[in-house]
């Protein structure tokens, strides 16, 4: 980072994306995978199986379903979401034409990312979803969703798993669970978030994070100031544009 700084660049004020992230080595056993999660995220994906919970993959007629239960999602949880555009735009450009070449292509052998919706369900009621995309033997958990019915079922838990599963029988020797918190302890946001992840088997894996080239200190300077501000102004008219939709 001393390097960094002698040539003009500075750490980012403004980390859009999350700076560190935890992954899953997939070359393990199955057995192995599991006994290597806290005992806490084995029972709850051995209750949610229990508990009737059944997963399929979605396709692009559940989009508008996909959307809604991620709005609900930033809602509760209190994260800024996009427009449904937005999303459509970028789920139909990263899924295959059909399932059968995301199936059974290794994904190693592909040169471009490709990316599927896992949906969980309970009695054919859509309640929990998670959208995996693939590229280069990797395995990437983006987007997450849930509602508020059928939570004690524990669902994002088996999602996760038959995710991890899926990944390893396409090839992929990593499942990235995508954002870890900058700081390790509870005073950080997405604490919860990282236990939930930290649970499931994952390592921590630390990055430099974002960082500005900065050639006129002023200019940067008064840059760094405004942009926050106005990225929290658009941040709060994304959450009343996403409050409005649902209830519309």
């Amino acid at each position: 980072m001393s390097e960094l700084k002698q040539r003009g660049w500075v750490y980012s004020s403004d980390q859009i994306q999350f700076k560190n992230t935890v992954q899953v080595d997939l070359n393990l056993s199955e057995e192995e995978l599991l006994a290597r999660m806290k005992p806490k995220t084995r029972y709850n994906v051995r209750l949610s199986e229990k508990k009737g919970v059944s997963l399929r993959v979605g396709t692009k007629k559940d989009f508008p379903l996909l959307y809604k239960m991620y709005a609900e999602t930033s809602i509760r949880d209190g994260f800024v979401i996009r427009d449904e555009g937005y999303y459509k735009t970028v789920w139909e450009t990263f899924m295959p034409k059909t399932n059968s070449l995301i199936s059974y292509s290794p994904v190693s052998n592909l040169q471009s990312p490709l990316a599927e919706p896992l949906i969980a369900e309970v009695n054919n009621e859509p309640i929990a979803a998670i959208f995996v995309f693939y590229f280069a033997g990797r395995a990437y958990y983006v987007y997450g969703m849930s509602r508020d019915v059928h939570r004690e079922k524990m669902p994002t838990y088996l999602l996760q798993w038959d995710a991890m599963k899926r990944a390893k029988a396409k090839g992929c020797n990593i499942y990235d669970l995508w954002g870890a918190p900058d700081v390790f302890d509870e005073s950080d946001s997405m604490w919860g978030v990282y236990r939930f992840k930290e649970g499931l088997g994952g390592k921590v894996i630390r990055t430099l994070g974002a960082w500005d080239f900065a050639p006129n200190p002023l200019w940067y300077k008064l840059y760094s100031e405004i942009i926050p501000r106005l990225l929290d102004v658009m941040r709060s008219r994304g959450r009343a544009k996403t409050r409005q939709n649902l209830s519309a």
